[in-house]
Formats: structure tokens, C-alpha cells, sequence
């Protein structure tokens, strides 16, 4: 393509100018070199390509590069990418995987600085940045910004360490994102005051419009577990310069099918202006990262995509840095050799492992809630036999297992409600933040047979029910494929199928939910690996009710 001019004409989607108009846009050496207005015959519409604002790379299962290879079908040029799932793994030589294996392909990765690792003190992580590590990643050029300020108690209150580490940010003059559920009043406007600059947990309107008024701006997340869009869409119509689109957290499967342009499809089906949703998911996040993602503009690097129109929003093809890299549905990005880093050191569970004694008539139970990171706390009558704790399926009381996988230790047992399964369990070892092993199941037998099937595999998820075994290998962190994410998306869909038909889940994306059973910075009640966790009064708590 160097030293030679490409043209492409149709109707030019200006979303700094915030028009539309016909012409043609000339790029020549991966910039773009001109654009010209005049009537052209040309009936598609040219715009920026599309940015994830705000993304956890890992929990798609797959590495950047595939990420990629699937991302660009749906008109994704580039994401704000948190690598703090491998982080809590392997620390700064994960970081440093997520950024080589990104920079293999023909993609805008913008990773961040991981700033709450491991996220608490009260679960057991593989990796650790202290202010040491952080200071090394934010001086780098590979990294963009202080990815999510998740302790929130720590900012508002001023712990020593949290300031020094928001000062470490301004110092290198990167943004800092935040992480604040629910957080309103007072607290939030001290929150927001310290240089926290976004948030994409707000869960309702008026949390978010609180916020904005504070001067934050608010993330839109649509993920694979955590949906806001609807709660938070009318953002995009009242503070549009204060919005970006994101999904958090996305599953191969939920990649496969889409991406940002769902939510740009979305909004627009919902009658919001064009040029505000466009905005949202290309010139704010361009902007407040101060990305070298292309605007469209003459001198911007050639990133763009091409639609049929702004009421289907098929994306027909996608460009990064003038190069063609999607076009019709295909990817024409290339899979890349993958070296596995990891770190599993678990030991097969045994029953007795997972056994509860009874020690009270009533037991704290946590209530899993379909399409929420937050659960609730229920308080149920305890079911004996032979002395031991058991499961009620019948009323949806299952059996919770977190267990270290990175040294030999004892698992923590709990009890949970909302994931509907009949029989058999599930297992996985994506499990937030951690990323220890984390199982449902109706009966030992089964929850056993998960966990041993992802011991086995140095990470993965699982399905055990009766004599029937289903596993998808994750051994890169023990949270990712080294496979082709096409693969990739159609084992997971498979998995996913077999807990809904064959288990009988009544959740949306079971594996998403149990993923985030052990997320403690989100309240109410979870589990580490180190036991049952109170995150409103962030401390841990009892099973049995005293």
C-alpha cells in the first residue's frame, strides 16, 4: 500500500466536525492524506472505527491476538484494556505478555497500569504491584493510564498507599479509572475530587448522573454478565460529551456475535442522536485517553470503518493504519504462535476437602443475581444429613467452592443461590479477581470432578454431571486459550449450552456470574479463598448465623 493512494467514497461521518456530508477520503501510506467533499456516487458511510472503553481482555479466554482477529469483524479498531486479570496472576510479566502478544497484529491495544493488585488483602493472588511496579508501568509509553482505582474506601478515606499511587498518575500525566458501585453523596464527590476520572459501574441513573455532575464521566457497559445499557442509555442523549461505550467483560461466544456496534445499533434503535452515539464510541475515548486512534481527520492515522448505512449499521469493512483487516463478516488477521505463561501449583480436591460441619440452624447464603456483579445475602434454615451440610436443589440452595491454586491449601465452602442448577456442577478458574478455582455444584461428587478436571488442565472451565466430563483448557494464566478464537467461542458455547440444557441453569451466562462469586470489591456477600466475605462491612463473616 505505500506510496500509493487508496480512495473510498461515500458519505463521510465527521465526528469532530459533527456533520455528515459526501465525499472522498484518500489514504496513502497508513495516514490519511486527504479528504475531499464533493458529490460522489458512493452510497456507504465512512466513520472512525470503534473503541471498547473500558475492557478485561482475559475474560474474553482468549490473548489479545485472537482478540483482535475476532474484534475487527464488528468494526473494533482499538480498546482501553485493564490487564489486571493476568496481572493478579503473574503481575508485571503478564502485563508485559498482554502488550508483546497485542503488538503482533494489526490492532490498537491501550493498556493500563493495574492499580489494585492483588484487589485485597483477603483472598490469595499470584501477582503483586506495589508502588515499585507501578511506577516502572506508568513511565512506559505501552501504558496509557492507572487502570481501576477499585478501592474505593482507600481513596475516600486516604489511605497512604492509594494516594501515592493516584500521585504516581498525575506525576506521568495519565488518567486514572475508576471502579465505584453505588457510591453516592459526599463520599463519591471525594471520590471523583482525588482524580478519578470514569466509572463503569453505575447501575443506575441518578448514581450516574450524580457522578457526572462531579465532573466524572460515566462508561456505559454492556458485558456477558454486567448489562447497564438499558438503566444508563438516556446518558447519550443528556450528557453526551460525557459518555463512552464499553463492555467490560465479554465472552468468546458474546465476541463472535458482536461487539460496540451492538450498542451503537442499540442506541440508534432507540432513537438517540447519531452523531452523539458515534461520538460516545470513537471521539471520548480517543480524547480523554489521548489515543492515536484515527478521527478521520487529514493526518490521522487511516483507522476507520465502512457501514452500509446508520439504521442496519452492518459493518462491511475495517481499516487500521490503512490496512484492511475485516471485511464482510471475515477476519483477515492471521492467528499468531502462542508461548503459555502460567502459574498453578493446586492439588486434587478430595471430599473431605469440601465436607461442612454443622455448626448453627441457620446459615448466610449468597444470592446470585442474573446480569449484576452485586449479590445479596439470604439467611436459610441449615439442611443435615449424617452430620454433614448438604445442598437443596430443590430450592436452589447449591454448594459454593473457592480453593488457592497457587499453592496447596484448603478450599473455602459456602452455600449460593440463583444459578438454578438440578444436578451435576461447574468449575472455572476465571474467577475475579484472583483467579483461584471456583465451582457450583448440587452434590460432591460433581464438584469434585470440575475443580479435578481444571487442576488437571493448569486452568480452564468445567462441567461434571453424572459420568459425563466437559472441559475447556485455559492454559495460558489459566485463564486464557492458546487456540483460535473461533474455536475457542464455539467449545465455550458448548459448555455454556451444556449447564443451561443438561444442568438446567437458569442464568443468562452462567460461567460470567460464577466468575464474579469471588469478586470481593463488590458487595454484598462473596467468597475467597480464604472464606465468606462481607463486602459492605469489608470483612469476613460467619457462614452460620450466630
Amino acid at each position: 500500500m505505500e506510496n500509493q493512494d487508496i480512495e473510498f467514497r461515500g458519505n463521510i461521518v465527521d465526528v469532530v466536525g459533527k456533520r455528515i456530508f459526501k465525499g472522498i477520503v484518500i489514504v496513502r501510506d497508513s495516514k490519511i492524506a486527504e479528504i475531499r467533499e464533493e458529490d460522489t456516487d458512493g452510497n456507504i458511510y465512512i466513520l472512525p472505527g470503534l473503541i471498547d472503553a473500558h475492557i478485561h481482555i482475559e475474560s474474553s479466554m482468549l490473548v489479545p491476538s485472537e482478540f483482535a482477529r475476532l474484534a475487527v469483524v464488528h468494526g473494533t479498531i482499538g480498546t482501553v484494556s485493564d490487564p489486571h486479570e493476568i496481572a493478579n496472576v503473574l503481575g508485571v510479566k503478564g502485563i508485559r505478555f498482554m502488550i508483546e502478544n497485542g503488538e503482533k497484529v494489526p490492532f490498537k491495544f491501550y493498556f493500563g497500569a493495574s492499580s489494585c493488585v492483588p484487589a485485597t488483602g483477603f483472598e490469595t493472588a499470584g501477582g503483586s504491584l506495589g508502588l515499585a511496579e507501578l511506577d516502572e508501568l506508568l513511565q512506559s509509553d505501552d501504558i496509557l493510564y492507572l487502570s481501576e482505582m477499585m478501592n474505593f474506601p482507600g481513596v475516600v478515606y486516604g489511605d497512604e498507599q492509594v494516594a501515592q499511587k493516584l500521585a504516581l498518575a498525575k506525576k506521568y500525566g495519565k488518567p486514572v479509572d475508576g471502579h465505584a458501585p453505588g457510591l453516592t453523596g459526599e463520599l463519591a464527590e471525594k471520590y471523583v475530587h482525588a482524580g478519578i476520572s470514569t466509572d463503569h459501574e453505575c447501575y443506575t441513573l441518578e448514581e450516574a448522573v450524580e457522578k457526572i455532575g462531579y465532573g466524572m464521566k460515566i462508561l456505559i457497559r454492556e458485558g456477558s454478565a454486567a448489562k447497564n445499557f438499558e438503566a444508563l442509555s438516556d446518558l447519550i442523549a443528556e450528557y453526551p460529551e460525557m459518555v463512552m461505550l464499553c463492555s467490560d467483560d465479554k465472552h468468546p461466544n458474546d465476541l463472535v456475535s458482536g461487539h460496540i456496534n451492538q450498542l451503537v445499533k442499540r442506541a440508534f434503535g432507540l432513537g438517540y442522536d447519531k452523531m452523539k452515539v458515534l461520538r460516545c464510541a470513537t471521539f471520548n475515548p480517543v480524547k480523554h485517553y489521548r489515543l492515536d486512534a484515527g478521527l478521520l481527520q487529514q493526518g490521522d492515522p487511516a483507522d476507520f470503518i465502512l457501514v452500509d448505512d446508520l439504521e442496519n449499521f452492518t459493518i462491511l469493512a475495517t481499516y487500521i493504519n490503512g490496512r484492511k483487516v475485516a471485511e464482510n463478516g471475515k477476519s483477515l488477521i492471521s492467528s499468531v504462535v502462542v508461548s503459555p505463561v502460567n502459574q498453578f501449583h493446586a492439588k486434587p480436591v478430595k471430599r473431605e476437602d469440601i465436607v461442612v460441619r454443622p455448626g448453627g440452624n441457620r446459615i448466610r447464603v449468597i444470592k446470585a443475581i442474573d446480569g449484576q456483579l452485586v449479590t445479596g445475602e439470604l439467611i436459610v434454615d441449615t439442611r443435615i444429613e449424617n452430620n454433614e451440610v448438604r445442598t437443596d436443589p430443590e430450592h436452589d440452595i447449591l454448594k459454593i467452592v473457592v480453593m488457592n491454586r497457587y499453592f496447596p491449601a484448603l478450599p473455602a465452602v459456602g452455600f449460593v443461590q440463583g444459578f438454578g442448577l438440578k444436578s451435576g456442577a461447574i468449575a472455572s478458574c476465571v474467577a475475579h479477581d484472583s483467579h483461584n478455582i471456583i465451582a457450583v455444584g448440587t452434590d460432591d461428587e460433581s464438584i469434585m470432578a470440575a475443580i479435578n478436571a481444571i487442576i488437571s488442565s493448569q486452568g480452564g472451565i468445567s462441567v461434571a454431571f453424572g459420568d459425563d466430563l466437559f472441559v475447556l483448557p485455559l492454559p495460558v494464566a489459566g485463564i486464557m486459550s492458546d487456540e483460535d478464537g473461533y474455536k475457542v467461542a464455539k467449545l465455550y458455547k458448548n459448555l455454556d449450552e451444556q449447564v443451561k440444557t443438561k444442568l438446567k441453569s437458569s442464568l443468562k451466562a452462567p460461567f460470567m456470574t460464577l466468575s464474579f462469586m469471588a469478586l470481593l470489591v463488590i458487595p454484598n456477600l462473596k467468597l475467597s479463598d480464604k472464606g465468606l466475605f462481607d463486602g459492605k462491612k469489608f470483612s469476613f463473616t460467619e457462614l452460620f448465623e450466630k
